[in-house]
């Protein structure tokens, strides 16, 4: 069944434009706080947020929304959505609400749900709120109504369980770091948790003002990155987007490193230590080929899963693994969080970097990848998947790869996009491929 507010992460949109507005997000929160009302308790939300100036907007309606249903109401301010996960398990609250847009510029604005488990929802339970969206609440007696209080020490307590994660016998003395924080909610985490664990930081994209998050830096725009690893002769750069679940690194001679490298390089080293569970890693139709074959020659495995984190996760939690992620830097590692964490996969790596003295270019330069493209199209309306022309131009590229490279079509999440995947051997092959499949998008959008 189609649904009308729920993406593949969450709800989001531009703010002030149907559905991201004030009067939705005081739904939501309604519709989410009688959901999990359970039990005789006193019930309890917790909500963070990134750096968007519409936060405090949307901040606001979710309270509302949640005290109005007898639920009261933790407020972190700016936290990464890892964060928001952790404490909500660890405050014993009902659940976790991230107000973020992730990498999407600042116009933007998302709500994302996390149960009391630190999990995002269950389709279930995702379904079970939409529906309730189109009702009438179900309003607390006013004696009833939720209490609404801020909380000063939320990134303390999420540093310290972040640095809990790194080797106790090791520390990042003598490690020069750049870290990009995209203007986003990790501006002050990151940095912090860097330097308390001996590294000389460097930090930029720190002076979040309400409409820089992701604007020429971060995660999606590592040139700014590159540059400054280079200017400054750095070991390293760590690259995170707007709510620091996505991770990006640049090593020191200003290569980028993508998802799948940096999952190669976890896998092996847990594999190494006796903690890689599951006997491979999960990720998704978009991950190299070239990822495969390397796992493939350590012994171990790739079980690939639809694009999204939640997925991943998914697949992770049925089938016992604990190292899952995307080719665009959104890593999970169970052992130590529920959802994507940016800054807690980038200590795995400092941590391989440190244990076996390897620069960051041979360190993370793990497999050669196959030549891949990614393009995307935009549409403003309909199904243009669902043509004859895309269906043809589909198949005819389909049959050019077939023994040689794959193609993957699908339709955004989160933006009225559509994405065209295809890698092989042969790089003039895959170009042309995924231009002839492009435009035949262009036609039909």
């Amino acid at each position: 069944m189609a649904r009308k507010y729920f993406g593949t992460d969450g709800i989001r949109g531009r703010t002030n434009e149907a559905p991201m507005t004030a009067e939705l997000a005081m739904k939501v929160g309604q519709a989410a706080g009688a959901h999990f009302l359970r039990g005789d308790h006193r019930h309890r939300v917790v909500i963070g947020k990134d750096t968007r100036l519409s936060g405090y907007m949307m901040e606001s309606a979710l309270v509302a929304g949640f005290t109005s249903v007898g639920m009261d109401v933790i407020l972190f301010g700016p936290i990464p959505t890892p964060a928001v996960a952790m404490l909500a398990k660890a405050m014993r609250a009902d659940i976790g609400v991230m107000i973020s847009a992730s990498h999407n510029p600042y116009q933007d604005n998302g709500i994302k749900l996390f149960g009391p488990d630190g999990f995002k929802l269950s389709d279930a339970d995702e379904a079970a709120i939409e529906k309730a969206l189109d009702k009438a609440p179900r309003l607390a007696a006013a004696e009833a109504i939720g209490r609404a209080q801020r909380i000063e020490d939320a990134r303390g307590r999420y540093i310290h369980a972040v640095k809990a994660t790194f080797p106790e016998n090791l520390r990042l003395d003598g490690l020069r770091i750049v870290v990009d924080c995209a203007n986003g909610a990790a501006y002050n985490v990151a940095p912090s948790a860097l330097w308390e664990l001996g590294a000389d930081v460097i930090a930029i994209g720190v002076q979040p003002n309400g409409t820089n998050v992701n604007d020429g830096v971060g995660s999606t725009a590592p040139q700014a990155l590159q540059q400054k690893v280079l200017e400054t002769r750095a070991d390293i750069g760590i690259a995170l987007d707007g709510d620091a679940d996505r991770l990006i690194i640049v090593d020191e001679k200003g290569k980028i490193v993508d998802g799948d490298q940096i999952m190669a390089l976890i896998a092996t080293g847990w594999q190494r230590r006796g903690l890689l569970k599951g006997g491979g890693i999960v990720a998704t139709v978009m991950s190299n080929l070239g990822l495969e074959r390397y796992l493939e020659k350590a012994g171990l495995s790739l079980h690939r899963t639809a694009v999204g984190d939640r997925y991943v996760l998914e697949a992770m939690r049925r089938d016992g693994f604990n190292v899952g992620g995307e080719q665009s830097g959104h890593l999970i590692l169970s052992d130590y969080a529920t959802t994507g964490d940016g800054l807690v996969a980038a200590l795995q790596v400092l941590a391989e970097l440190v244990e076996t003295g390897r620069p960051a270019s041979k360190l993370l330069a793990c497999f050669e990848p196959l030549p891949q493209k990614l393009q995307n199209v935009r549409f403003k309306s309909g199904a243009p998947l669902e043509t004859d022309g895309v269906k043809a131009a589909i198949a005819d590229a389909e049959k050019r790869l077939e023994g040689s490279g794959r193609l993957v079509i699908r339709k955004s999440g989160t933006e009225p996009l559509i994405r065209v995947m295809a890698e092989g051997e042969d790089p003039a092959l895959v170009s042309a491929v995924v231009e002839d499949v492009c435009e035949a998008v262009r036609r039909a959008a």
